[in-house]
């Protein structure tokens, strides 16, 4: 027997991550999955997904690159007979749902199978596979620096023969969820260095 608590869990991540900062709740999913069944609908899915990524590089001491991006979504599929429908948005909101919705209902009613952008499901067993850590949160930038520069510290105290260091850090977090999954989180974080070295003769 699967117990309830992980599937508890990750529903709670879900609403925390991908509705409550976007003004949703589960009624609103109520809401665009009754507007796509308005169609004759054999089934319906909702899917959510927001990224976060960050990267620092360091080469001779000097900050080289900063980036930082936000991936982010919706996505209504829908399925009548042998036909699929499909439709997404960037913007995770009430309105850009329910827009994603109304567009595969109309796909799906009218007959074709189609993948558009627009402006009773069974849930799978769960278990918790990383930690609630946002890796970009642990640390501010000064102190992403501060590594790296410590980082090509002890590349050129191992070795005098070192002659330029290059050090980076990315960073990430994924959070998605869908009718079919609840919920899923992700987090990443690397720190890389390559040091060249020099020979006499």
């Amino acid at each position: 027997m699967i117990s309830r608590e992980p599937t508890l869990e990750r529903l709670a991540i879900a609403r925390e991550l991908l509705l409550t900062p976007f003004g949703l709740d589960e009624s609103h999913l109520l809401r665009a999955l009754s507007e796509i069944r308005a169609h004759k609908v054999d089934d319906a899915d909702l899917y959510f997904q927001y990224t976060r990524s960050e990267g620092w590089s360091l080469e001779e001491g000097i900050v080289k690159t900063g980036s930082f991006s936000i991936d982010q979504g919706v996505g209504v599929r829908a399925v009548s007979g042998e036909k699929t429908a499909f439709a997404y948005s960037d913007d995770i909101s009430e309105a850009s749902l329910l827009d994603a919705a109304r567009t595969v209902r109309s796909i799906a009613s009218a007959g074709k199978s189609a993948r558009v952008k627009a402006a009773a499901q069974k849930i799978a067993g769960s278990r918790t596979l990383y930690p609630g850590t946002d890796p970009i949160a642990t640390l501010d930038s000064t102190a992403k620096v501060a590594l790296l520069e410590r980082v090509e510290q002890l590349a050129r105290a191992k070795d005098p023969r070192v002659v330029q260091v290059m050090t980076c850090t990315t960073r990430g977090s994924l959070a998605r969820a869908s009718c079919s999954t609840l919920s899923s989180r992700a987090t990443l974080a690397v720190l890389s260095s390559v040091a060249i070295g020099s020979v006499p003769g």
